[in-house]
C-alpha cells in the first residue's frame, strides 16, 4: 500500500481542489480524506505543498517502433512519458510497417506490456497510409487498437474520409486527423513568410493548407456525426473554423501542442532545425488566437506530437531533416509557464485538458481521482523553476534545451506503482 499525504488534491472531472490523503491499494484508489499512518503502508510520499492530480494523459505520441526504435521504443517513450508526469499515452500508426494489420498491432501491444506506464495504439484510417482503402476497423479495435488516424499524411480522398467517419460514429471511437494538404506546402515544416525567405527556402507551408483541411472534415462530421479530433492546431482560421463547427453541433475535438502556443515562426530563425515541424509554428497572431482556443475550450487538449529523431537527422540542412520534437518531459512545464503562470488559464482548466478530456475522447476510464478510481497519480511542484538538459527519451530533439520552466514532477505513479520519482 501506499500513502500519499497532504497534497493538494486537484481533479478536473468532480471539480476537487483541496488538501487531502489519499491510499492506494492493488492499483486503485482505496481511500481519500484524513488517513492517519500505519504499517500497512509500505511507502509513504510526503506530498506537502505539491500539486495531487490524476495521471497526465497524451493522445498524441510516436514512439517509432516498430521500424525506428533507433529514434524511440515503446520502453524508452514510457520512461519519458513518466518523466513528464504522464500515466497513459495514446501511439500513433505511422510505424514500419504501419499498424494497418493485427499482427503490427499485437507486437505493438505485446511490447506495452512491458512499459512502465498504460501505452495505448490507434490503428491507421486507410492501408499502408496511401489514403485509398479503409482498414478493417473492426478487426483492428477486437485486437486493443483504441481509435484510427493517418497521422503524418492528410487522406485528400473526401469519399474515403467519409466512409472513415460513418464506419468510426457506428463503432463509437475517434478518427484523429493531420490536416495539411501539400497542395500548398512547398517546403514542410516552415510557415510560408518571410521566414522562409531568409532560410533561403523557396518557400513553406501556407496557412491554408491547414485551413482547407479542417474546413472540410468539420463538415464532414458535422454530417457523419463521427467524432473527429483535429490534430495539432496551428491555424487561428482553423481555430475560427473548428469554434463555428462547434457551434453548428459538430462532435469536433481539437488538441494543440505546448510548441504551438508558446513559441512562433521567429524561432525557427533561433533553433533551425530543432524548430520544424508539421504543421510548422506560425505567426504571433496565430499563436494567440490558439491561446484564445484554449480559453474558451474550443480546443479541449492539450497534446505533446511527442516525435523523436536524432540529432544525425537533425543536422542535415532545413528542407532535408524531418520535422518533429520530442515533448513529453516539457509539455506540462510549458503549459504552466506559458499558460497559468501568464494568467490565460487556472491550473484546474490545464489539468483538464491534459487528463480528463483527453480520456474522454478515447472512451477511457481514466484521468480523474476518486475512490475505487485506477491509481494513475502525477504529484509536481507547480512553483519549482529547473531547467531543459536532459531526457530519458533516446533522443534530444527540443527547442527548448536550456530554457528555464515552472512545474517540476516529483512523482508518476501508473496503475499503483510509482514509476518515476525526481531524485
Amino acid at each position: 500500500m501506499i500513502l500519499i499525504k497532504n497534497g493538494r488534491l486537484i481533479d478536473p472531472l468532480s471539480k476537487r481542489d483541496e488538501v487531502v490523503d489519499i491510499a492506494i491499494e492493488d492499483g486503485k484508489i482505496k481511500e481519500i480524506g484524513k488517513i492517519e499512518k500505519n504499517e500497512n503502508f509500505q511507502q509513504i510520499i510526503n506530498a506537502k505543498g505539491f500539486i495531487v492530480a490524476p495521471g497526465l494523459i497524451d493522445v498524441h505520441v510516436h514512439f517509432r517502433d516498430p521500424g525506428f526504435t533507433h529514434k524511440e521504443d515503446i520502453l524508452s517513450g514510457a520512461k519519458s512519458a513518466a518523466r513528464g508526469g504522464f500515466s497513459t499515452v495514446v501511439c500513433m500508426a505511422n510505424t514500419k510497417p504501419v499498424v494497418d494489420n493485427v499482427e503490427t498491432l499485437k507486437y505493438i501491444n505485446e511490447k506495452a506490456k512491458d512499459a512502465v506506464i498504460n501505452v495505448l495504439q490507434v490503428g491507421s484510417i486507410t492501408k499502408g497510409f496511401a489514403g485509398k482503402e479503409i482498414t478493417n476497423f473492426e478487426e483492428l479495435l477486437e485486437n486493443g487498437a483504441v481509435g484510427f488516424s493517418d497521422d503524418g499524411l492528410p487522406i485528400m480522398d473526401t469519399k474515403v474520409l467519409y466512409e472513415a467517419m460513418e464506419k468510426a460514429k457506428k463503432l463509437n471511437v475517434p478518427i484523429s486527423l493531420h490536416e495539411e494538404d501539400p497542395s500548398f506546402i512547398k517546403t514542410a515544416g516552415v510557415n510560408d513568410s518571410e521566414i522562409a525567405q531568409k532560410l533561403g527556402l523557396e518557400g513553406g507551408a501556407k496557412t491554408c493548407a491547414e485551413d482547407v483541411m479542417v474546413a472540410r472534415d468539420c463538415m464532414l462530421a458535422l454530417e457523419s456525426g463521427a467524432k473527429v479530433s483535429i490534430q495539432h492546431i496551428s491555424s487561428g482560421a482553423a481555430v475560427e473554423t473548428v469554434r463555428f463547427a462547434k457551434s453548428l453541433g459538430a462532435k469536433v475535438y481539437a488538441e494543440a501542442a505546448p510548441h504551438h502556443f508558446t513559441l512562433t515562426e521567429e524561432d525557427v530563425l533561433k533553433h533551425g532545425t530543432l524548430a520544424k515541424m508539421n504543421p510548422p509554428l506560425r505567426s504571433e497572431k496565430d499563436k494567440q488566437m490558439i491561446i484564445e482556443g484554449l480559453k474558451d475550450n474550443t480546443i479541449e487538449i492539450i497534446a505533446t506530437d511527442h516525435a523523436p529523431h536524432t540529432i544525425e537527422e537533425k543536422n542535415k540542412e532545413f528542407k532535408l531533416c524531418p520535422s518533429g520534437i520530442i515533448g513529453l518531459e516539457t509539455s506540462l512545464a510549458l503549459s504552466i509557464t506559458s499558460l497559468v503562470r501568464k494568467n490565460h488559464l487556472n491550473l484546474m482548466e490545464v489539468l483538464e485538458k491534459m487528463t480528463i478530456n483527453p480520456a474522454k475522447l478515447y472512451n477511457l476510464d481514466r484521468g480523474y481521482i476518486s475512490e475505487g478510481a485506477i491509481a494513475d497519480i502525477v504529484i509536481f511542484d507547480e512553483n519549482e523553476q529547473w531547467v531543459v538538459k536532459d531526457f530519458d527519451s533516446k533522443s534530444s530533439n527540443s527547442p527548448f534545451i536550456g530554457e528555464k520552466l515552472f512545474g517540476k514532477v516529483k512523482y508518476t505513479i501508473s496503475e499503483g506503482k510509482v514509476v518515476y520519482t525526481d531524485k
